[in-house]
């Protein structure tokens, strides 16, 4: 592919992704949009399993599939063949960077474990995400974002006081894991330009929930205080949550007293101003649920377009609490190009979240939608020096997968 298309600051990283479902695709799918080059490899039969999740769309693909697997080239490769691992290695022999989600071994086993692969090609970057890293009692267990979010602590302090134990709407680890893998990419790279070398790039999603406890850790290490559920209400400052309005929902940001201050003024409640329980941060905490009372009194007598517009007035930090239809349309949301659209072969027109970092120089200016199955298996090979005979032969031993669009 001519490089000048794909532009973006990482214009030329060649990048093999062998990971599936979501962490290491959504590592792959940032690295694409800053400009890498991603060829994703998928098993034989079937592909990533990710592309049976819900919903379906009448096309038969997956949508959720395609969220996270936009600007990639997909190839289909059965590695329990000789000829689909040879192709495999023939790839790595050349890439800047593999990416992987398998279990501990799983590589090994395929005779392309990282010090192998290290031997063979001494720039690689071999970045493996896994349920809990690669060293540690835990490293062959596997891994999923759910129990994650339950050994990592999250789900102990999530929700409404005397509730369950809930997780965070969204698959907060995987996500986040997949971020802390293309920022371990990127570090790597920057190594290597000083010594030339790759290295092996490590994280979990058990660690990637962890690091989302700074705030509580922080208690916690500093006095042995544990922070309870406390719905949307921040641990540190109050007021600072949501609070029901006669429409909908309101996020008040009024975490410092400047700001506290600012509230009170407006919502010109009688005697708030000078009660004693609320003169400072530390007898707001102390005392939250009345303040909350309080507040919530008085909020819930106008609409939220109304509270926000007094509130932006004088400066206050707030903001609706949207739904997922209400964000994908915000002003916001369009004008920073976060809502973006391919055109994918079968699917038609799909909309996707856009990469959430922007570069003055700009991102990767080609919207590839996410591969069919197979769809770019015979492209690449061509380019990696497989000539027709030898396609056939692949083929025909079943060790890659070809789908109609990728074979002209």
């Amino acid at each position: 592919m001519d490089e000048t298309q794909r532009a973006g600051p990482l214009a030329g990283l060649k990048v093999i992704e062998l990971a599936h479902i979501m962490s290491g695709p959504v590592c792959g799918m940032m690295l694409a949009d800053m400009g890498a080059e991603v060829i994703k490899v998928e098993k034989m039969p079937g592909g990533d399993d990710c592309r049976r999740f819900a919903p379906i769309l009448a096309s038969g693909e997956s949508a959720s599939f395609m969220m996270v697997n936009r600007g990639k080239r997909g190839i289909a490769l059965d590695l329990k063949t000789e000829g689909g691992r040879a192709v495999l290695r023939r790839l790595l022999a050349s890439a800047d960077v593999v990416t992987e989600n398998y279990r501990r071994g799983t590589m090994e086993k395929l005779g392309m474990g990282y010090e192998r692969l290290k031997a063979e090609n001494p720039g690689l970057i071999y970045c493996a995400i896994s349920g809990y890293g690669r060293s540690g009692p835990y490293a062959d267990k596997g891994g999923f974002d759910l129990i994650a979010q339950g050994m990592s602590g999250l789900m102990s302090m999530t929700g409404e006081p005397g509730q369950a134990p809930i997780k965070a709407g969204a698959p907060v680890t995987d996500i986040n894991a997949g971020i802390l893998a293309a920022l371990g990419i990127c570090a790597a790279y920057a190594g290597r330009q000083r010594t030339g070398l790759g290295q092996m790039v490590d994280t979990s999603l058990f660690e990637a929930g962890l690091q989302q406890m700074y705030w509580a850790f922080a208690n916690y290490f500093a006095d042995g205080t544990v922070l309870e559920k406390a719905g949307s209400a921040n641990p540190t400052s109050a007021p600072y949550q949501a609070f029901e309005t006669r429409d909908g929902w309101i996020n008040v940001g009024a975490a410092n007293q400047s700001n506290y201050e600012r509230l009170v003024a407006v919502l010109a409640i009688p005697g708030l101003a000078d009660d004693v329980r609320f003169a400072t941060n530390a007898g707001r905490l102390s005392h939250r649920a009345a303040l909350v009372e309080i507040l919530a009194a008085r909020l819930r007598e106008r609409t939220t377009a109304e509270w926000l517009a007094i509130f932006d007035e004088i400066g206050l930090p707030c903001g609706p609490v949207l739904s997922v239809p209400e964000a994908a349309s915000h002003e916001q949301a369009i004008a920073r190009g976060m809502i973006v659209q391919t055109e994918h072969p079968v699917s038609g027109r799909v909309k996707g979240i856009g990469l959430p970092v922007h570069f003055s120089d700009g991102a990767a200016t080609d919207a590839r939608p996410a591969p069919l199955y197979g769809e770019h298996t015979v492209e690449v090979l061509r380019e990696y020096g497989y000539d027709e005979q030898q396609i056939r032969a692949l083929e025909t031993e079943g060790a890659v997968g070809v789908a109609l669009a990728g074979a002209g």
